[in-house]
């Protein structure tokens, strides 16, 4: 049976007269990569942040870990949100703070530890996305986009989450550039054992990392099953997206690369998941939790 881990039922989201979600349903599985796209204006963004309590909403109900997240007390809540990280877009660090210091932001707000053990603890996150270690003393402003992105991803794992957001992440990446990012992602998921959850409208990263797809359309998902599943649903959307010259270039660019690695390709009977998450299955994290 599926571990789910958060869950969304009936949720609604207005601004003013403009309604965004309606009756909104979603579940998320532990340990798999799901993906969650739509068109501009879909509110991909405002679920993630209702999601995480940083928006507030309507109507509807939002559980982590069984629990509805609305109804607990501050200790509570806070115990969960140590297991959720964030990464926003662009990485939204600090433009006063070094690398460094904003890496060990989460970990002098949620921790006991002394000053010295916070600072190797970040110097470790910032080496674990691939940071260079010069980079640790520098500010955003000196950083390209790419890198202030791992400078967010290495914030965003500086507690040991067990579930990872992440808000268009390769959103201004060159294309080698967002691929290393994603493939970045797909490590960390497989050797940290990570649940994720992936804001884009990328169709490359949707078929290279992604597990399963959510696709939020008429005010709520309307299909959750794997890429190859979705991209074949019958929805106006969906079919623009997918069978358009990107998609089809992102379907036949994923076939390649699997073909290449020795991978099942989208179509291959091992490949078809489902509903059914993948577990990660990496070496373990080489240092232990918080």
């Amino acid at each position: 049976m599926n571990d789910i881990v958060m869950s969304v039922r009936g949720l609604c989201n207005r601004f003013g007269a403009q309604l965004v979600h309606e009756n909104l349903d979603l579940d998320i599985i532990k340990g798999e990569v799901l993906g969650i796209i739509g068109g501009s204006g879909a509110g991909k963004s405002v679920l993630m942040r209702s999601i995480l309590g940083l928006q507030p909403y309507q109507a509807g109900r939002i559980d982590w870990f069984g629990q509805e997240i609305a109804k607990l007390g501050d200790a509570q809540r806070h115990a969960l949100e140590r297991r959720v990280g964030v990464m926003f877009q662009d990485g939204a660090l600090f433009s006063s703070l070094t690398v460094l210091e904003n890496v060990m932001v989460p970990l002098k707000e949620h921790s006991e530890l002394d000053e010295h053990f916070i600072a190797e603890i970040a110097r470790l996150k910032i080496a674990l996305v691939g940071l260079p270690a010069d980079a640790a003393d520098k500010f955003p402003e000196t950083l390209s986009g790419g890198m202030r992105k791992r400078a967010g991803l290495a914030r965003a794992l500086a507690l040991d989450p067990e579930i990872l957001f992440f808000d268009e992440p390769t959103s201004g990446l060159d294309p080698i550039g967002a691929a290393a990012f994603d493939e970045l992602v797909a490590t960390l998921h497989q050797a940290l054992h990570l649940t994720v959850i992936l804001i884009t409208h990328d169709l490359d990263s949707v078929y290279r990392i992604c597990e399963r797809v959510a696709v939020l359309a008429d005010r709520h998902v309307i299909v959750v099953d794997t890429p190859k599943v979705v991209q074949n649903f019958d929805h106006p959307w969906i079919h623009a997206c997918f069978q358009g010259p990107r998609g089809r270039m992102a379907y036949t660019q994923s076939q390649t690369r699997n073909e290449a690695q020795g991978k099942p390709t989208a179509g291959s009977a091992s490949n078809e998941l489902g509903s059914t998450a993948l577990t990660a299955t990496g070496a373990t994290a080489a240092h232990p939790r918080i």
